[in-house]
């Protein structure tokens, strides 16, 4: 049977915002975004026109209504430390979410090179540019601080471990619920969004994509990435990635 809901649980800076956009572009995939992060609540329900106080359950029936398509699919996106707090809000335990949700499928989206996702998470939170391009996000994308990103060997070290640390509880998670997640890599994502997206729709059972799966963010690892993936090795040669 297909899924009436699923979510895209990641980390930062594995592609997540490329995906989003790209299982949006099918049209049977929900319109997916961060609808759940706490910073961005406030910005949700005032473009939905909640009126204050409402009940949390008010505010995710109307993510799900903003969040589906035609056919009744909804999406959403869930960093590690979310999930959490959705549940918390709904109730205890994946029972209450089922209720909420419906059927739900969960794709678990991770990248292997952890240090490059180290580095772009650095300079993403340097320059306050999160994705370049876009498809309804609420926030991520406000213009940038202006700030030259300037390399700094402590902090993608804080990043490396904050990855390995929220990859390992998203794998407790599942095993402690009995998800099987579908997998995702942003490697794979590099080389073949289509094929990625085919399999994801595949998964859902939401049938073909009614239209073409297109990309609505661009690419922004550039050359600066690399030199300090490189210097960061240079400088922690004792260590392995």
């Amino acid at each position: 049977m297909p899924f009436d809901s699923y979510f895209v649980c990641a980390t930062p800076r594995t592609g997540s915002s490329l995906l989003l956009g790209l299982l949006d572009s099918t049209g049977v995939c929900g319109r997916p975004q961060s609808y759940f992060r706490a910073p961005d609540e406030a910005l949700w329900a005032d473009r939905w026109q909640l009126t204050r106080p409402y009940r949390y359950p008010d505010f995710v029936r109307a993510a799900r209504a903003a969040g589906s398509t035609p056919n009744g699919v909804f999406g959403a996106k869930l960093m590690w430390g979310t999930v959490g707090e959705v549940v918390d809000r709904l109730g205890d335990d994946l029972a209450v979410v089922a209720g909420e949700f419906g059927r739900t499928g969960f794709v678990y989206l991770k990248r292997h090179d952890v240090l490059a996702q180290a580095v772009s998470w650095l300079r993403a939170e340097q320059t306050a540019t999160w994705f370049v391009g876009g498809h309804g996000e609420i926030s991520g994308n406000d213009g940038g601080t202006g700030r030259e990103p300037t390399f700094d060997a402590d902090a993608i070290r804080r990043f490396v471990d904050t990855i390995e640390e929220h990859n390992a509880a998203w794998e407790r998670w599942f095993a402690a619920c009995g998800i099987r997640p579908h997998r995702v890599t942003y490697e794979d994502l590099e080389q073949d969004m289509v094929a990625v997206t085919r399999g994801i729709v595949d998964f859902l059972g939401v049938g073909g994509p009614a239209a073409a799966i297109v990309a609505r963010h661009r690419r922004q690892a550039d050359e600066l990435n690399r030199r300090w993936i490189a210097r960061y090795r240079r400088e922690t040669s004792g260590e392995s990635f």
